[in-house]
């Protein structure tokens, strides 16, 4: 799939052991003291985003996320917490298990298909929870969804952007990953009806995301489907803008997605060797999904005999 932003949410580190131990051996917790900690963990902060250490980050973020569904099920209807563990789940399933399959794939797959299956598995998590954030705000929208995913979606306002594009980018994922499910083939449309409200709504969201990911979608889908080259490539342009030309996945997911496609290895190396020009340092709020993206696109690099074909 495209770029994603690894910008997990975090709080002092002695509050959250404080509260989660009391929290979890279900003792005196109060509605105020539950919701302290649902706000804390769902609170935007740079600790993780900024990070120069992925593998420390990966051996830190499943904490997070279980401490994240501890505190739900206390307060099952925390919009916010829910649309952070949404995004965060989401996030981790890619840059931590779908990654690693791909990186594993020619050498074991049966290893790369298990991890597959997992990296599937969380971005349904993902799904269902932000599915949980948008109903607490319209009681009846994921239901609408199924009945009249276009009509449904314009119930969404700009409060909802992050809830209606990390839902459906989550759910996008888990489909990216079931070419053999048709139930989760047919949900393509209602997927697409989320992201494409979010991108109605606020197009230039989080310095680009949004852009970013419809350069995978419009240059994968198929041009009967509405895709084309032409779409992707005004995408990248703006998400490139949009980003100050300071993250480099803007660069990956157009080689991937077409230039990969189109069989245009020239194209292909230029533009992850752009990627891998840009100085990381210079957008510490990036640094880390930068590092992510820097390591696949030297794998990239790397499998360019494997992926052209001479």
């Amino acid at each position: 799939m495209r770029q994603f932003k690894p910008t997990m949410k975090t709080a002092p580190i002695l509050f959250l052991l404080l509260f989660s131990s009391l929290f979890l051996n279900g003792c005196f917790i109060k509605s105020i003291a539950v919701d302290s900690i649902a706000d804390s963990l769902a609170g935007t902060g740079d600790t993780w985003s900024s990070d120069d250490d992925p593998e420390l980050v990966r051996e830190a973020i499943p904490f997070s996320l279980k401490l994240m569904e501890s505190v739900l099920a206390a307060a099952p209807r925390h919009t916010a917490l829910l649309t952070a563990a949404c995004e965060d789940f989401t996030e981790y399933a890619y840059a931590y298990v779908q990654q690693d399959a791909d990186f594993v794939a020619d050498k074991d797959y049966p290893r790369a298909q298990e991890l597959r299956h997992r990296a599937k598995n969380l971005y349904l998590r993902a799904r269902n929870y932000g599915l949980r954030a948008l109903d607490t705000r319209h009681s009846t929208f994921s239901q609408d969804l199924y009945t009249d995913s276009k009509k449904a979606v314009l119930e969404g306002t700009k409060d909802d952007v992050a809830a209606l594009y990390w839902t459906g980018v989550s759910w996008m994922a888990a489909i990216s990953l079931s070419k053999e499910d048709p139930t989760l083939l047919a949900e393509i449309p209602l997927a697409e009806a989320l992201i494409y409200r979010a991108y109605a709504l606020d197009p230039d969201f989080d310095d680009g995301s949004i852009e970013s990911f419809l350069i995978t979608y419009e240059g994968s889908k198929p041009v009967l489907m509405g895709g084309s080259d032409q779409k992707a490539r005004d995408h990248f342009k703006r998400a490139v803008e949009l980003s100050g030309g300071l993250e480099l996945g803007p660069y990956v997911n157009f080689a991937e997605a077409v230039d990969e496609k189109d069989q245009n290895q020239e194209e292909f190396v230029d533009l992850l060797n752009q990627a891998l020009a840009i100085d990381i340092e210079k957008k510490p709020s990036a640094r880390l999904v930068n590092l992510i993206m820097r390591k696949r696109a030297e794998w990239l690099l790397s499998q360019v005999d494997t992926i052209f074909v001479k």
